[in-house]
């Protein structure tokens, strides 16, 4: 899948400035995870073999995979869409994007960890509430 020319330059600039790690949303999470008492690992890769698979907030004791995902990237059913230019590259990359991630599910549960996945648009205190409820459910499962 070969990447298309962006329709004009303001596109390619804002396509290149996309972050990957440290969005505004996750970092409201952080704030709110790290409010509340708990510390975690960042940006940790999902198993070996896999580079470009990794995790965005890693509670490794609680065996606890926390992801937020972006809306336009991971297709979220409220707020996704899908570019009009070049709009079959796009419905590609950006289902590939979503098969991944359940690929990504699927690896880290057979390895035993609860898997938390967050839109960007959650609220965080909500959002931070469903990651405790995952942690806390974990200890009761030892």
């Amino acid at each position: 899948m070969s990447r298309p020319e962006p329709a004009d330059e303001h596109v390619r600039r804002r396509m290149e400035q996309q972050r990957t790690a440290d969005t505004k949303p996750e970092m409201a999470l952080r704030r709110e995870l790290h409010g509340r008492g708990h510390r975690y690992r960042l940006d940790v890769p999902i198993v070996p073999g896999h580079p470009r698979r990794r995790v965005d907030i890693v509670f490794g004791s609680a065996k606890v995979a926390v992801f937020v995902d972006g809306c336009f990237w991971h297709r979220c059913p409220e707020h996704g869409n899908l570019p009009t230019n070049n709009s079959e590259w796009w419905l590609e990359k950006l289902t590939r994007n979503v098969e991944r991630d359940r690929e990504s599910d699927a690896l880290l549960r057979r390895e035993g960890w609860t898997v938390v996945r967050l839109w960007e648009h959650e609220d965080p205190e909500s959002a931070a509430d469903r990651v405790e409820a995952a942690i806390r459910e974990q200890g009761t499962r030892r």
